[in-house]
This record gives C-alpha cells, sequence and structure tokens, in this order.
C-alpha cells in the first residue's frame, strides 16, 4: 500500500513493508522522493519524519539538478561519444551506402548518406548501441543465472528516461537502458544483477537488499558510480 506526503512543492511516496528502519530516498535523475517505513507507521509520524529531513532532501535535489548533464548530441566531426566508459572523437565519412558504425582505439567513424539529418544519423548511432549491448548482455545474464538460480526469459533494449533498468517479475524478463552501454561495462553488469535479483524479491526489501550484498558485494560502489556520471540530455521526443 503506498500514500503521498505533500511537503510544500515536494511530493513524498510512502511504502509501508515488513522492515525494522525508514528508509528516505532522493532517485536520480529528477529527484523524485520515496520513504520506505515499517508496517506500523502511522503516516503522521511519517511525516514528521519526513519534515525534519526536508533540509538533507532539498540539498540531495539541488544535487542531481546542477549534476553535470551531456549536452545534446549531434552526431557531427570531432564531437566526444563514450563507449563503455571511454571517450572517443567522432569521424563522419559521407557514403551513399548502408549507414553502419565503426570503432578503432581513438574514434568512432560514423559512416552515412549525404542527406542524412541529425534524427537519421541517431538512429544509426542508437541502432549500433543496441547491438554493442546485445553482443554483452546474454554472457552477462548466462554468467549470473546458475549464481542467482534463476532464469531469464528474454531481456529487452530500449531508451528510459529516468531508470537504467526494469524487471517484469510474472514474466521473467528484463529491461535494460541503452544508454548503460556508455558506462563502464561493471556498472552493466552491476544493473544486471540487480533486475535478476528482482526476479527472486520484487521489492527493494531488507531482502532484495541482503540478495545483492551475498552476491555483488560492491554493488553500493556501483550504484553510486552510476548515479554521478552525467546524465544524458533528453534528446528523444515522443
Amino acid at each position: 500500500m503506498t500514500e503521498t506526503i505533500q511537503l510544500g512543492e515536494i511530493n513524498i511516496l510512502v511504502t509501508k513493508k515488513d522492515i525494522k528502519n525508514v528508509h528516505l530516498s532522493v532517485h536520480p535523475p529528477d529527484g523524485r522522493v520515496s520513504l520506505v517505513a515499517p508496517s506500523a507507521t502511522r503516516l503522521e509520524v511519517a511525516r514528521a519524519y519526513a519534515i525534519s529531513k526536508l533540509g538533507w532532501i532539498r540539498e540531495q535535489q539541488k544535487k542531481l539538478e546542477n549534476q553535470a548533464r551531456e549536452s545534446p548530441r549531434k552526431f557531427i566531426e570531432r564531437e566526444s561519444h563514450y563507449v563503455w566508459g571511454r571517450r572517443y572523437l567522432m569521424t563522419v565519412e559521407h557514403q551513399d551506402s548502408k549507414p553502419m558504425v565503426k570503432l578503432d582505439h581513438k574514434r568512432i567513424t560514423l559512416i552515412i548518406r549525404p542527406d542524412s539529418d541529425a534524427k537519421k544519423r541517431a538512429e544509426v548511432i542508437h541502432a549500433w548501441h543496441k547491438s554493442l549491448l546485445h553482443k554483452l548482455v546474454p554472457q552477462l545474464i548466462k554468467k549470473w543465472e546458475p549464481k542467482l538460480k534463476v532464469n531469464v526469459t528474454g531481456y529487452f533494449l530500449q531508451r528510459m528516461k529516468t531508470k537504467w533498468g526494469s524487471c517484469n517479475n510474472n514474466a521473467g524478463h528484463i529491461r535494460l537502458n541503452t544508454e548503460l552501454v556508455k558506462k563502464p561495462k561493471d556498472l552493466l553488469e552491476y544493473v544486471i544483477v540487480h533486475e535478476m535479483a528482482h526476479l527472486i524479491e520484487p521489492t527493494h526489501s531488507d531482502r532484495f537488499v541482503a540478495i545483492l550484498d551475498e552476491h555483488y558485494p560492491s554493488w553500493r560502489e556501483a550504484r553510486a558510480e552510476l548515479n554521478a556520471l552525467p546524465l544524458t540530455a533528453d534528446v528523444w521526443k515522443g
């Protein structure tokens, strides 16, 4: 059961669970606030706790607001792009042939037709990003299935505005944000393990935390690093 606390301009989603302590979180990238409280907690008590933490909430939201955002990409000559945490410069070649992307140790070469606009270039790069993820994601799922004793029925790659990943516990599949291709590979692995752990425990309960602590002890560091990296500008419309 969830309820909402309104503190001025701040909405706080309150969830009651079978836990011992109150957990207050400010979530990237948009500063959404959630509070998880023990089952017996009255809403007035949760509200009083939230009020006592109002300064901290605003401080965290301000940090997210000021966090470096990756400027919108134009996919032009000598523009910076990231792949697996490394920075590359883009080279653009115009050819009257099927668009493609090449990667070497210094640069990304985008080969496109002369009349390709920024939207078309973005589509070509996004398809390439998905192909890179498709090469790696199945290996990581296969690595972690026996460790976690779960079966992933399938995975999907898509652009997400507010999440790195999600899990459909009933269907047994996971979704991953294609922006993960820009982050170091170990952070992609963390997100995969996180979502696969949800196949065991759907909520962010104490049991879920215990699963991550056992199988991926550095998950807190990985989460902090992932959320500290630049957020991508919202260049996708729709």
